[in-house]
């Protein structure tokens, strides 16, 4: 899925121009939409890449365009620097393609994990919206296809998963749930802020949309997590103890933090 992972040499920084942020724990100073972050070189790199966190951009090191950025440049803006035209147009496309790979990242892994007819043509269908015309991805209704694709990654997450326990958008902000065997659990968009999942089982646990901002994941299995993503990896803490899905990457900010007490 290597067209679905972020190419920053192939964007225009479009993350760091087109979305808005607010100084905050997560962002040293106030972005406004449309206007460059100040740590933006002339190139589209960024000038602090390597000490994000250091310098107070946490926030950045948990996004993830899943490869919106680079599609956007080099396919719906045919390589056109948005400092020369169409600069409104882009900015505008841009979180919407965004959406639509985020689409594309779950459709694959639903078919990584249970292959059907359904999903592949579900997976057809988003990609060639992704490469239409400005105005054309402009006019799209992305909550609708939002809907579609969800009936289809629900049915995945069901036939794969065997338990019942349910925590479907659950408020579980700073919950004690270490150790906890959470096999095949529903955490479908729960709110998991600062929680302690320490050497929890998560195995085959259903992770769509689920909040691990802080999160404490210390020796938890994760492995064989259903649609857990890098951006929640990311947002999260644990250590080198910790089982992740194949596909993902230990953040490095994990390895750097002190060992806890057990």
């Amino acid at each position: 899925m290597d067209e679905l992972k972020g190419d920053c040499a192939n964007c225009f920084g479009l993350c760091c121009v087109a979305l808005p942020f607010a100084k905050s724990a997560d962002f040293a100073a106030t972005k406004d939409a449309g206007t460059p972050c100040r740590n933006l070189l002339a190139d589209h790199r960024c000038g602090i890449h390597d000490s994000l966190r250091s310098k107070g951009y946490a926030g950045c090191t948990v996004y993830d365009c899943f490869g919106a950025g680079q599609k956007v440049s080099q396919t719906t803006f045919a390589g056109v620097d948005w400092r020369t035209a169409g600069r409104q147009q882009m900015f505008a496309v841009f979180p919407l393609v965004r959406q639509l790979h985020e689409l594309l990242w779950y459709l694959a892994e639903a078919q990584r994990l249970d292959p059907h007819d359904d999903l592949a043509e579900a997976y057809t269908e988003v990609e060639q919206h992704t490469v239409a015309a400005p105005e054309d991805v402009l006019a799209l209704d992305v909550a609708e296809i939002r809907a579609k694709v969800n009936v289809l990654l629900l049915r995945t997450s069901e036939r794969l998963r065997t338990s019942a326990k349910s925590y479907r958008g659950a408020d579980l902000i700073g919950a004690r749930l270490r150790n906890k065997n959470l096999t095949a659990a529903d955490f479908r968009g729960a709110y998991l802020i600062g929680a302690d999942l320490a050497n929890a089982d998560l195995s085959r646990a259903d992770m769509i949309g689920a909040d691990l901002r802080g999160a404490d994941l210390s020796g938890a299995d994760l492995g064989t997590c259903l649609f857990l993503t890098q951006p929640q990896v990311n947002a999260a803490r644990g250590d080198a103890r910790t089982k992740l899905p194949a596909a993902l990457s230990r953040p490095a900010h994990w390895l750097s933090r002190p060992a806890r007490r057990r």
